[in-house]
């Protein structure tokens, strides 16, 4: 089957779901998309598991996308291992309740790819009933791979990245640009006290 024909096929089974098919990547990286609500998540990648035509019996990985104001897309990412095609299942959820039936219960192999979309991004996942901590300590707080999470590292020591050519430390060159993840200066942390001025070291903005 195609990209085009497979979107089409899970479309048609989810009927009268309001799903929307779609092709990512080209050529022979080309794959269907199919977006569908977040109360329909589990059941269409239970219909792609389960139909014949479709066949899709591997689960080979789970994520999501920060889109901002939008929310977050939770995306899946499915294989037959029989008629060699594959699926993108894509569901949208709001920002401020975040939250998607789990799929464990249909892909087992889901239960790591859930529990670090929950550590790193904050999305909840119905029914998983082990959200655990997996990469990070306990204690961490905040969810690393929203865009609004503040890159510590990049704060406290000089970006590689900083640098354009032409740039030299005597001035010159672009003007500089601060990489992703760094607020502006005043913004966060700690900055230098000026000599002379209370004292030398650090000191709170």
């Amino acid at each position: 089957m195609t990209p085009e024909e497979v979107g089409a096929r899970l479309v048609a089974l989810l009927a009268p779901v309001a799903a929307t098919p779609s092709v990512s990547g080209g050529q022979r990286f080309a794959r269907a998309t199919v977006d569908v609500p977040p109360a329909n998540w589990s059941d269409a990648l239970r219909t792609a598991r389960d139909d014949a035509e479709l066949a899709c019996d591997f689960f080979d990985w789970l994520s999501a996308v920060d889109e901002l104001a939008e929310g977050f897309d939770v995306v899946a990412h499915l294989w037959s291992t029989r008629l060699r095609h594959g699926v993108l299942l894509r569901t949208r959820v709001p920002r401020d309740a975040p939250d998607v039936p789990s799929v464990v219960d249909v892909y087992p192999g889901a239960a790591w790819h859930e529990r670090e979309t929950h550590e790193m991004f904050g999305i909840g996942f119905t029914g998983h009933g082990e959200l655990r901590p997996l990469l990070l300590p306990p204690e961490f707080e905040g969810h690393p791979l929203r865009k609004e999470f503040v890159l510590a590292s990049r704060v406290a020591k000089p970006w590689p990245g900083a640098k354009e050519p032409g740039e030299s430390e005597a001035g010159g060159g672009r003007r500089p640009i601060r990489p992703p993840g760094v607020p502006a200066p005043g913004e966060w942390g700690t900055t230098p006290t000026p000599g002379g001025a209370g004292g030398v070291g650090e000191g709170p903005r």
